[in-house]
């Protein structure tokens, strides 16, 4: 509890006083705001030094602090994007309770109630509001820290939106995706007040007693993923050698939700691939289906064996018309080593056949004229 004599030093002193509940007050409040918005208070013992003795009233309601997403609230996998809050509080004093009879007070104590009221209709204000969103499902990331709100009286809403940036998981499949906001902040508990007498001018030596606590509220809300076309490559066949051209034979499903119309492949064929034939017609292909595209490459004569992966997009009309593109699709494929190269055998084989015949043809060719010499000469 804290005296003050003069209200304008209430606000810098409550902000300050907010902030330390919000590091404090979970060890002595256990209760929390449910999904729906209702204020409930927290439950924490009162400070032995908070006299009631000049309680005049119990108030009962508070804060109540509700967020609206603004925008669009449907997103692509793989997306990284802002989501932008607005809070708004629309706390109310639901009720009250007088602790003291009206027909025994003075005229001073009469004044003193009356002033009580005054502050206790501060019990709806949220003070240092902070915010925490955090994702129920692990295909959504957050990836932005808890974020400050301010204080806002009932009836007032942010200057400016509450923002978290998330991540959508590449692998996110299509539909709902829920994320929890908890907001906690402080709030005027209840109100102590007295002073010496009454005048003209006022009541002499009033003093006045605040006492905060936490509270805390959550409320959850969903984003969702687009339905969409999602390809991937499921079979890749042909074998490539260094200095060689030849097919590549891909394979490509659609493991998404939604058809894609006319869908024509392309692929970036970088070093050591070169291609003339870098482009093929998938056709249209429903939930599921797969088909073949065949690509002509050619291998540089300097390409080391080993396993190499082509980049590949997909361009397709989806199911409102629209022509889209895919992310990047891999191809993964391998250069053998020229030595295995089956065509560069089976030409080697033949050049020693037809070296083996000339040969032969040679050496017969000798020995026939061999002997047409010698029986010449026995002639």
């Amino acid at each position: 509890m804290f005296k003050m004599t003069d209200s304008r030093y209430a606000l810098p002193i409550m902000a300050s006083l907010a902030l330390l509940l919000l590091f404090v007050a979970p060890v002595h409040a256990s209760s929390t705001l449910p999904s729906n918005g209702e204020f409930t208070a927290a439950n924490a013992e009162l400070p032995e030094f908070f006299n009631f003795d000049e309680n005049y009233y119990t108030v009962f309601g508070g804060p109540d602090v509700t967020a609206t997403l603004l925008g669009d609230n449907e997103f692509e996998r793989g997306d990284t994007v802002t989501l932008n809050l607005d809070l708004m509080n629309k706390g109310l004093i639901t009720g009250f309770r007088s602790e003291e009879d009206d027909f025994y007070l003075t005229q001073l104590e009469q004044k003193l109630q009356k002033t009580e009221m005054s502050y206790e209709s501060q019990r709806t204000t949220a003070i240092g509001i902070v915010a925490i969103l955090t994702p129920l499902d692990p295909a959504v990331k957050v990836k932005s820290g808890p974020q400050e709100a301010g204080t806002l009286v009932s009836g007032q809403k942010t200057d400016s939106p509450v923002s978290f940036n998330i991540e959508i998981s590449d692998n996110a499949e299509a539909g709902g995706y829920p994320m929890r906001l908890d907001l906690y902040y402080g709030y005027q508990k209840n109100v102590q007040i007295n002073g010496d007498n009454e005048t003209d001018l006022g009541i002499t030596n009033m003093e006045v007693g605040l006492w905060y606590d936490m509270g805390t509220q959550n409320t959850t809300f969903d984003i969702y993923v687009k339905d969409e076309a999602r390809f991937e490559v499921t079979n890749v066949t042909g074998k490539l050698y260094p200095d060689s051209e030849s097919l590549l034979y891909v394979t490509f499903e659609n493991v998404g939700d939604l058809s894609a119309k006319d869908a024509t492949v392309r692929i970036s064929a970088a070093d050591p691939f070169s291609t003339t034939d870098d482009q093929a017609f998938l056709g249209t292909l429903d939930s599921g289906e797969s088909t073949v595209a065949v690509f002509k490459l050619k291998v540089d004569d300097l390409a080391v064996p080993k396993a190499y992966a082509l980049n590949s997009e997909i361009k397709y009309e989806d199911t409102d018309g629209h022509d889209r593109i895919s992310d990047t699709v891999k191809i993964k494929t391998e250069v053998l080593p020229a030595s295995a190269n089956d065509s560069g055998s089976g030409m080697t084989g033949i050049i020693i056949g037809v070296v083996l015949v000339i040969v032969i043809a040679g050496g017969a060719y000798f020995v026939y004229r061999s002997r047409s010499s010698n029986n010449s000469n026995d002639e």
